[in-house]
């Protein structure tokens, strides 16, 4: 951790906080020569940058950093890797410092993915007081890590049986049951779908299962995709297409990192977990596009193109979820590359039957800078994934809307009565801003967090 909470040491450099709005007020009472260096050096307060104050010896004394305000979740962030290393704390001048939204951006800026390369220095390390916001800042800041970890992570090292064990080691730390369900085992059980999406693969899917709570308390159902890896199956993705197929597991990484939330913030829920894992391989027994394949449910899927396997997996998972009743179920997916053609990469979208829910979440995510857009369930499109020869094709007729039929496709799956969103993400970040390195990303989390800790609170 390089957000240390404990009292700060005497030695530790101040870091105070400025908007360009308060700059000038709140630098007015100091020192003509700091107020000379700041203009020698053109800080101003600007957002992501930062001003170092000598003393009389040369020897850094503070900090000035620019922030868009006090309370931003990534406020800090440029600062971590930035300074000189050393050992940092809070300062008094300026704006005062929101400590749930200073741990938070301060880890987030100090996040590398370093299981396979050690970054070249050490983050600076900022000494904060306990306090209940600062705990809580870390806590989501440890779980969004421990998210873009798993993304991160090449298929070699994480596939199906890796995510399971992650997934094992989750429910472990928090007093959660554990259960999964392997390989032909998946036949058996009733997971048909799961099993002809990653049979062809070496290593077997399976279907990974996560209990956590009161059984009295109201149930929620979290949803990952567990693509491992996806070569596209006989329709085979081109090499640039395949090249970060190992993030195609996000929707996972997303869910468990969400569980992981609600766990440790003790939510007073009965929350279940669940996540199809698989490879989509090729092999002589890969399944092929214009196979039927029978579901969970007693749906008929046609095989379209094997390249939309991620469906084809939710969708046993989905019918699932829904026998047990749950309030409110959640699936979080990369599911499709017309998602990202509509909302680019840092918008996930957001599919929800109830207007005022979407919007709800829409306005919670802008005003939690952690964004999700509202895409319709749009009925008319439904003819698009209607089979001639089977209940429902997995791909849509044409280029048009694929994100919307691709939702469509998992409503199929979850009945009328149930309180369902489906997030169609990116999970990953293409290019750097501060806190958010280039790989993989956990998206809309806090935002989901915020709302159903207001749903189901006490």
């Amino acid at each position: 951790m390089t957000v240390q909470l404990k009292k700060p040491v005497a030695s530790a450099t101040p870091v105070h906080l400025v908007d360009k709005a308060s700059f000038q007020a709140s630098t007015q009472g100091l020192p003509a020569a700091t107020r000379q260096w700041m203009a020698t050096t053109g800080f101003v307060g600007a957002p992501d940058t930062h001003a170092l104050v000598p003393d009389a010896e040369g020897r850094l004394a503070a900090v000035w950093a620019g922030v868009k305000s006090a309370d931003h979740p990534y406020a800090l962030a440029a600062l971590p890797r930035a300074l000189p290393e050393g050992r940092y704390r809070l300062g008094a001048e300026g704006l005062k410092a929101d400590l749930q939204a200073a741990a938070l951006s301060w880890e987030l800026g100090a996040y590398v993915f370093d299981l396979y390369k050690a970054p070249k220095r050490a983050a600076a390390e900022l000494q904060m007081a306990p306090s209940e916001a600062a705990s809580r800042g870390l806590l989501l800041a440890t779980a969004i890590a421990a998210t873009r970890d798993l993304v991160n992570t090449p298929a070699e090292h994480l596939g199906p049986a890796e995510l399971s064990a992650a997934v094992k080691a989750v429910a472990r730390a928090h007093g959660a049951k554990f259960r999964e369900v392997v390989g032909d085992a998946l036949l058996k059980s009733g997971f048909p779908a799961v099993h002809a999406v990653g049979r062809a693969s070496s290593r077997p899917p399976r279907l990974i299962e996560l209990n956590w709570g009161n059984p009295k308390h109201r149930k929620l159902t979290l949803v990952g995709k567990g693509v491992c890896f996806d070569s596209g199956g006989l329709d085979l993705k081109p090499a640039d297409g395949m090249r970060w197929m190992k993030k195609d597991m996000g929707g996972a990484a997303n869910a468990l990192g969400l569980a992981t939330m609600v766990m440790a913030l003790k939510l007073p829920v009965n929350l279940q977990l669940l996540i199809p894992a698989v490879e989509n391989a090729v092999s002589g027994n890969a399944f092929r596009p214009g196979d039927v394949i029978k579901t969970r449910k007693g749906l008929h899927i046609e095989i379209g193109n094997t390249d939309a396997e991620g469906r084809v997996i939710l969708c046993d998972a989905l019918a699932y979820a829904a026998e047990r009743n749950p309030e409110l179920v959640i699936d979080l997916a990369t599911l499709t590359g017309a998602a990202r053609v509509a909302l680019g990469p840092q918008l996930p979208a957001l599919f929800c039957r109830r207007m005022d829910l979407a919007r709800e979440l829409v306005d919670l995510g802008l005003q939690l800078e952690d964004p999700v857009w509202h895409l319709p369930l749009w009925k008319g499109y439904h003819p698009l994934i209607e089979s001639d020869i089977a209940d429902i094709v997995n791909t849509g007729r044409g280029p048009m809307a694929g994100a919307v039929t691709a939702a469509l496709f998992l409503e199929d799956f979850v009945p009328e009565s149930l309180d369902w969103l489906h997030l169609d993400l990116f999970a990953w970040n293409d290019a750097a801003r501060p806190g958010r390195p280039v790989g993989g990303e956990a998206q809309a989390l806090r935002t989901l967090l915020a709302y159903l800790e207001d749903r189901f609170g006490d």
